[in-house]
């Protein structure tokens, strides 16, 4: 189970028209929206991601407004893992769960969750927070993800077993979030 002193989260590349592009985008965004909310309403650390920026363009608007301290970590390489500036920012937050969103769930979504499996992390799929541009690209991503070792969650599920229980401000707080 995810825990608020062991879990991170990623957001992988959630850039310029590609982001646009994605099988449904407008629920994409929602569920990232809420995820990134809840996260920082949790104090879970946040990683987010951009591929070849120069290019690709920056984190959508929608995104990167909601993040208080925005400092991506710019990439070249598919998986996230392959980047050295990644990896000194994994290492640098310190925790061995990674709850893993973003585009494109085929490509650097899945790179990235095989290589964290492969280096000893527990990567929780939250698969409405995962797009790719077609449906089918999308589900056979998930699919590999899991079957590489991801454990399949989702926004509401992985925000309530991060809370744990129904008391508190930050409770009330996250119901407010995910409504």
């Amino acid at each position: 189970m995810l825990t608020t002193d062991k879990a991170l989260f990623l957001v992988i590349d959630i850039q310029g028209n590609l982001a646009q592009a994605m099988y449904e985008k407008d629920l994409l965004f929602q569920n990232l929206s809420k995820m990134i909310r809840g996260a920082q309403a949790l104090e879970i650390p946040l990683i987010i991601t951009e591929q070849t920026p120069a290019k690709l363009g920056p984190t959508i608007p929608e995104i990167s407004s909601l993040v208080r301290e925005f400092n991506p970590v710019p990439k070249t390489s598919f998986s996230c893992c392959r980047e050295e500036s990644f990896m000194k920012a994994l290492n640098r937050v310190g925790r061995p769960q990674v709850a893993i969103a973003g585009i494109e769930s085929h490509v650097c979504v899945y790179q990235t969750t095989v290589d964290l499996v492969a280096l000893g992390y527990e990567v929780n799929v939250i698969c409405d927070c995962i797009s790719s541009r077609t449906p089918e690209n999308r589900m056979i991503g998930i699919e590999r993800m899991v079957a590489e070792g991801g454990k399949r969650s989702g926004t509401e599920m992985a925000l309530f077993e991060l809370m744990k229980a129904a008391e508190g401000n930050t409770f009330r707080e996250l119901v407010k979030i995910v409504k």
